[in-house]
């Protein structure tokens, strides 16, 4: 995500530097990388809009711990293979949701094969229907059909989620529907909440069960209109994530049936999650849950006021063309598009955050096609110091330094 890394889940670099170290010339011996020299303008800038926890230095990594005490009794024993800390996280978690259960895994990606796996046992079908967008379709290496025996069938790659209508007439039997909420790669995208339902019910007309990869689900609740219980309660299953907005060292949890949890723990041991001790994770997840998850609300409100302004700041510039997706955020997190080749915009990025000291842009850029760049953009509590003039102003200068540097 931020800083650097072009997926959030499974860690994968844009750049080179394959051995992670972001000091001058941990890339190749020639110098620092650009992924290097964005994240060193973003540990030094001032003015960020966001500062994600995984791109920051052990010690305030470390420092996240220092308030364990307030979410945990740091007198009870440590965790052994998933107990104390970590069941009072899983019993937060299932408070939270509203589901029977739940169970903590070290990632995303086996929580999520583990579910479906589990589900595809129960219907006696191992397709899954999900979007060509979807996280395990993009970035999990084709981890259902090469590890879980699962059969991903794509139920569309329009950049939103599926219709009804989309879900009830596909040509193909499947036993789950598997929704991703919010849509990361189409601009972090959520449907409305009486689409959200009936599409639900389309699946149910189907006799499938639905999933949610709830990744992001957290900061659903200000778009839908609906606290998170009953979020997650139109699923039979839902998957969530501690590290993405919680800022939590990582780990996820699968809440649901208290049947499936059990059946789900028993296949984490399988898939080698069954991890001796997992205490920090669990605490720093914890302290999220208690720090940031109040929190989110206001963050995407805020996130509409960024946008809104970065799009009047780029077109008072006298850029040619800018798009800022979705034009009201749906979550805290949402993309700009802008016509030039990825690696034009990059070098402006960076050299805007490290000569000001003010970073707009801290994320990678991707290409989308010829002259077509895309990133995404964060809003957290630092971008709360943000006024609308602020991102106007810093929006326009950074797209005049882009103008210039192109036209020479």
């Amino acid at each position: 995500m931020i800083a650097g890394m072009s997926d959030t889940s499974d860690g994968t670099k844009d750049t080179a530097g394959r051995d992670g170290r972001t000091g001058p010339g941990a890339g190749d011996g020639r110098g620092p990388t650009p992924r290097e020299r964005r994240i060193a303008a973003w540990r030094r800038a001032p003015r960020v809009l966001a500062r994600l926890g995984f791109v920051a230095p052990l010690k305030e990594r470390l420092a996240l711990l220092e308030a364990a005490g307030g979410v945990y009794d740091l007198d009870e024993m440590s965790d052994i293979y998933g107990d104390g800390v970590v069941e009072a996280l899983e019993q937060r978690v299932a408070g939270l949701l509203g589901t029977e259960a739940a169970a903590f895994f070290p990632t995303g990606t086996m929580a999520q094969q583990v579910a479906l796996r589990c589900w595809a046992g129960r219907t006696g079908d191992p397709a899954v229907a999900l979007h060509a967008l979807s996280h395990p379709e993009v970035h999990e290496r084709n981890a259902f059909s090469q590890v879980s025996g699962l059969r991903p069938v794509r139920i569309t790659s329009e950049p939103r989620l599926p219709t009804a209508a989309e879900v009830r007439d596909f040509e193909e039997p499947f036993g789950t529907l598997m929704l991703e909420l919010p849509l990361r790669d189409a601009g972090f995208v959520l449907p409305t909440w009486e689409e959200l339902t009936e599409v639900v019910e389309a699946a149910r007309e189907r006799d499938a069960v639905v999933h949610f990869d709830g990744a992001r689900l957290w900061e659903c609740t200000e778009h839908f209109g609906r606290p998170l219980d009953e979020i997650a309660g139109l699923a039979d299953s839902v998957y969530v994530s501690f590290y993405k907005s919680l800022n939590a060292y990582g780990g996820a949890a699968l809440a649901g049936p208290a049947t499936l949890v059990e059946e789900a723990r028993a296949w984490r041991h399988r898939y080698g999650g069954n991890v001796f001790q997992q205490f920090p994770t669990a605490l720093s997840a914890l302290v999220g849950l208690d720090r940031e998850l109040p929190r989110l609300p206001e963050y995407v409100t805020h996130a509409r006021v960024v946008a809104t302004a970065l799009r009047e700041g780029l077109a008072a510039a006298g850029l040619p063309w800018s798009r800022v997706h979705p034009g009201v955020p749906h979550t805290h997190d949402f993309q700009v598009w802008l016509p030039y080749d990825a690696e034009v915009v990059v070098e402006a990025a960076i050299r805007s955050a490290e000569e000001t000291g003010t970073v707009l842009f801290a994320n990678h850029w991707h290409q989308k096609g010829p002259g077509l760049a895309c990133t995404e953009v964060y809003v957290r509590a630092e971008a709360l110091e943000w006024t609308a003039e602020d991102v106007r102003k810093a929006a326009a200068q950074f797209a005049e330094r882009l103008t210039r540097e192109t036209a020479r």
